[in-house]
């Protein structure tokens, strides 16, 4: 098989690859990365750590945004998660770097010190939680009138954003005043490519040091 994917369900830049493989229904070999052996051949493939790393034809293609565009590049199907046109494009790959900066970055903060024998999960917290407000609010405004992240198409942007706002509503809830990004967030649940991946990551719940809230 041409594409073999290093990856664990339960990662949120693994979900957003996961997403666009799905979307296309694009043949992959996946690698489990709690299978025996998977994570020293990722780790010779990639060695920063960092995964998902996805090979194609022996070539190693590393981070999540890069990999989406690689996949439209040399293995498009009906969802483009790139608009033809550059300066659509540049607004998708904004969002893009929106949610995996200010939305999944902030909530990964009390879960990494969460991890650490002597983490500082409380400032921790306090931080995510204004820094995830903040982007909420502008989050918020900017759904307006629309379907998903940038209009009525799904893309790159929506591949990034709906792992980031489903782990960042678990540290943070999104409250009752953003009912637009409560109802995007529901719309991206609905998403076959995503409810697949959730569901593939539920036995790995355990893993999620805050405690994993039963509603979703």
């Amino acid at each position: 098989m041409a594409l073999t994917l290093y990856a664990h369900p339960f990662s949120s830049y693994c979900q957003k690859v996961l997403i666009a493989l799905w979307e296309n229904d694009t043949p992959f070999a996946y690698r489990h990365l709690e299978e025996p052996g998977a994570a020293e051949e990722r780790a010779a493939l990639w060695p920063l750590g960092r995964f998902p790393v996805l090979v194609d034809e022996g070539r190693t293609v590393a981070e999540s945004s890069i990999i989406i565009e690689h996949l439209q590049l040399y293995h498009p199907g009906p969802t483009r998660f790139l608009p033809g046109d550059p300066e659509a494009a540049l607004e998708v790959r904004f969002l893009d770097r929106f949610f995996d900066h200010y939305v999944m970055a902030p909530a990964q903060l009390p879960v990494a010190e969460a991890l650490r024998a002597d983490g500082r999960k409380d400032a921790a917290m306090g931080e995510a939680r204004r820094a995830l407000q903040i982007a909420y609010a502008w989050l918020e405004a900017r759904l307006s009138g629309c379907t998903w992240a940038a209009g009525e198409s799904f893309s790159l942007a929506d591949c990034a954003a709906a792992p980031a706002l489903f782990y960042a509503d678990w540290v943070h809830p999104i409250g009752a005043e953003f009912p637009g990004v409560r109802a995007y967030r529901a719309r991206l649940l609905a998403r076959p490519s995503f409810a697949r991946a959730v569901e593939e990551a539920r036995p790995y719940r355990g893993y999620f040091p805050l405690g994993a809230p039963d509603r979703d």
